[in-house]
């Protein structure tokens, strides 16, 4: 992975605290999966968003925000709860997090009763949703709302832990989703993704988790960020898209099997 050559780094502003991998991080586990789902699973999804991709689908939940009367998705973007704990064991929010928003997706997608307007809509969720659990920040403390409140410098521009791991990042690196999720998806081998696909959704998160405590420790309070941070956690960034992206074809193709 060190083999990638960061092209260019951009300064990126987010003003929404509640964003998630940025449109390029979902488009990047949206085009891996697409590649790697069943025929069964790519007819259905084909007929539910009417010939769209899972790359074009996948930024849905976050333009949803815009309209208030879908609020109350917002809290299902992120889990937090105390680090060197598992969330089984964890109070959980009145609001929902994104381990109950995905397995409420996946209880719409599977009910034979559910309207196809519902199926479309949570289909929708679910893409988005299995990538934001693979967001390290989307999983992180809540005492700092998920790093939002780490303020940070990426080189001049202003920034904090949680929008430096979901867009300065990925941004910085100068590839569209395709040309990322082409690197990604085509440098794995079968016996490799079967491997990343094992577990269940509380595995999944619980290494989220872990790796929430690794980026906490990978920054000070205030520290001014270049190229030296890229190049050592690009690595994790890369290993984060690349589960969520086969996960999700492995949830796609469970779901529609």
């Amino acid at each position: 992975m060190r083999t990638f050559i960061i092209l260019f780094f951009l300064g990126t502003t987010i003003s929404n605290a509640n964003v998630i991998w940025s449109k390029t991080g979902h488009r990047v586990t949206g085009h891996i999966a697409q590649k790697h789902l069943t025929r069964k699973a790519k007819k259905a999804i084909n007929d539910l968003l009417d010939g769209h991709s899972l790359a074009f689908a996948s930024t849905y939940a976050d333009e949803i925000k815009a309209d208030r009367s879908f609020s109350k998705y917002s809290a299902w973007h992120y889990v937090n709860y105390p680090m060197d704990t598992r969330y089984e064991d964890s109070a959980k929010s009145e609001y929902g997090d994104v381990v109950a928003g995905i397995e409420k997706c996946k209880q719409v997608l599977t009910d034979t009763n559910s309207s196809r307007a519902d199926k479309v809509f949570y289909l929708k969720l679910l893409i988005h949703l299995i990538g934001d659990l693979h967001q390290p920040m989307h999983a992180g403390r809540g005492e700092d709302r998920g790093g939002n409140d780490i303020q940070l410098q990426w080189f001049d521009e202003g920034t904090n832990l949680h929008r430096l791991w979901d867009s300065n990042l990925i941004n910085a690196y100068g590839m569209t989703y395709y040309e990322l999720g082409d690197e990604l998806e085509g440098s794995i081998t079968k016996k490799e993704i079967k491997k990343l696909q094992e577990g269940t959704l509380y595995d999944w998160v619980h290494e989220s988790h872990t790796k929430a405590a690794e980026v906490y420790d990978s920054v000070k309070t205030g520290e001014k960020l270049r190229f030296q941070y890229a190049y050592k956690y690009n690595d994790l960034l890369f290993a984060q898209l690349q589960k969520g992206g086969f996960r999700l074809a492995k949830v796609l193709n469970e779901v529609f099997n």
